[in-house]
């Protein structure tokens, strides 16, 4: 039995990990505030348009923001949360020190509790903003669910749960299936490389001294990776250097599976949706036809809100301390 023990604790681990991160409707609807605070969505809509006007970095910033809530702990507005002496919180943790727009929220949730005081969670704020700024991105709209509480504990180590980008698709599948999606809620979710801008740090190696074998990714365009080694020589002293995921890196469209058609996949996790047969098929679909892409990611967008929902959480009344 003794050899047993290790097994059944690890099964017993990953169990109660799904069931925390299992998806959870029941609590959620799309007319949530109806009634307590009707305005919260043009509240939240205003503020992320303005400051998407003043920073064009704000919609791939916010729509990052809201797969890494997700990802860890579920969608409570963990990656909100300040650290303290006594603890670094996820906004601090290496996959996060990007995000970079966390006030836009906060100026939502202000404004939030003007209107409306101790109603509107931060989690709640972040899947709409996620939902606005795809859709002001030239993307598809969709009714977002609402109701998230917001949770209390935030932890920046257990970032490392996030996908990386040198994942292959078994390791992607790994992790988005231990949170209820499936292959098309990768493939689709991936999409969301549609907008922004990455720096070297995250793609380099598949540049420079890839392997024993290939100083490149042999999966990469060979114009492709001469134009990313200029952008990112050795030894790189600019430390803002780096190229957007695809070539309309400020519209939210299909030009991401293009670009993987070509071989262009900034990431190799990127890349690696085509190379491999589960996933290929899905990226050529999406590739093809951009009403499909869309259709799919609003779905799988409402399945990853979905994740985690905290029954008994609170309403924060600053989204980055708990009350």
């Amino acid at each position: 039995m003794a050899l047993l023990l290790p097994k059944t604790n690890f099964v017993l681990a990953i169990f109660l990990l799904l069931l925390m991160l299992s998806t959870s409707k029941g609590s959620l609807d799309v007319h949530y505030y109806h009634q307590t605070c009707p305005q919260a969505e043009n509240i939240i809509f205003e503020t992320v348009r303005k400051a998407s006007i003043n920073d064009p970095k704000v919609p791939a910033r916010i729509l990052r923001m809201f797969f890494h809530d997700c990802f860890i702990r579920g969608c409570d507005a963990s990656v909100l949360l300040d650290s303290t002496p006594g603890n670094q919180a996820e906004k601090d943790g290496p996959p996060n020190v990007s995000l970079a727009s966390f006030y836009v929220i906060e100026d939502a949730k202000t404004k939030l509790e003007m209107a409306c005081p101790g109603t509107v969670s931060c989690a709640d704020i972040i899947a709409i903003a996620a939902r606005d700024v795809v859709a002001m991105s030239r993307g598809p709209y969709w009714n977002v669910l609402k109701g998230r509480k917001d949770g209390r504990v935030s932890e920046a180590s257990e970032t490392v749960n996030l996908p990386a980008p040198t994942f292959n698709v078994t390791q992607l599948f790994q992790s988005f299936a231990q949170r209820g999606l499936g292959l098309k809620d990768l493939v689709a979710l991936s999409g969301g490389h549609s907008l922004g801008f990455s720096h070297c740090s995250s793609f380099e190696a598949r540049v420079h001294n890839f392997s024993s074998v290939h100083d490149v990714d042999p999966t990469m365009n060979t114009e492709f990776a001469e134009r990313l080694k200029k952008k990112c020589p050795k030894p790189n002293r600019d430390r803002n250097a780096g190229e957007f995921l695809d070539s309309t890196a400020s519209t939210f469209d299909n030009d991401y599976y293009l670009r993987l058609m070509a071989g262009e996949g900034l990431f190799g996790s990127d890349q690696a949706l085509l190379t491999d047969y589960r996933t290929r098929w899905i990226v050529e679909s999406f590739a093809k036809d951009q009403g499909l892409f869309f259709r799919e990611f609003t779905a799988s967008m409402v399945k990853l809100g979905n994740v985690g929902v905290l029954e008994n959480g609170e309403v924060r009344l600053k989204c980055q301390a708990v009350n």
